[in-house]
């Protein structure tokens, strides 16, 4: 099993940035492929990137451009990097991972780890 702990969440006024950090620990060398996602209140849970263990990436439209995301093997850690933060950036970010297959995924259901979440909350 593979545990994932987030941090970097917190306050940012619009136009700021925020490093987030998602932790691996367990069974790390079946990380294959790691994410993050997001969720607002009262909305689903939508895919932000994903980062494949080769170091392939992509992202949703919303992040394009303004997110970067990377990963540390050595260290079993993934980052998200996010500048130019909206008020609409706004959510619980959920660091995920696919530790049965190779196979890339944008949705929820094709993640089986999951971390505790770390809100981000950017202010206008």
């Amino acid at each position: 099993q593979v545990q994932l702990v987030e941090s970097g969440g917190g306050l940012v006024q619009a136009g700021g940035s925020l490093r987030l950090s998602c932790t691996a620990s367990g069974r790390t060398s079946s990380t294959y492929v790691m994410a993050w996602f997001r969720q607002a209140p009262g909305k689903e849970r939508e895919f932000a990137a994903f980062i494949m263990r080769n170091g392939g990436t992509y992202y949703a439209d919303f992040a394009k451009g303004r997110f970067t995301i990377s990963r540390d093997n050595a260290k079993n850690t993934m980052f998200l990097q996010m500048n130019s933060l909206k008020p609409e950036d706004t959510a619980a970010y959920y660091c995920a991972a696919n530790t049965l297959s190779l196979r890339v995924g944008l949705r929820s259901s094709e993640y089986d780890a999951w971390g505790q979440g770390t809100q981000v909350t950017v202010s206008s």
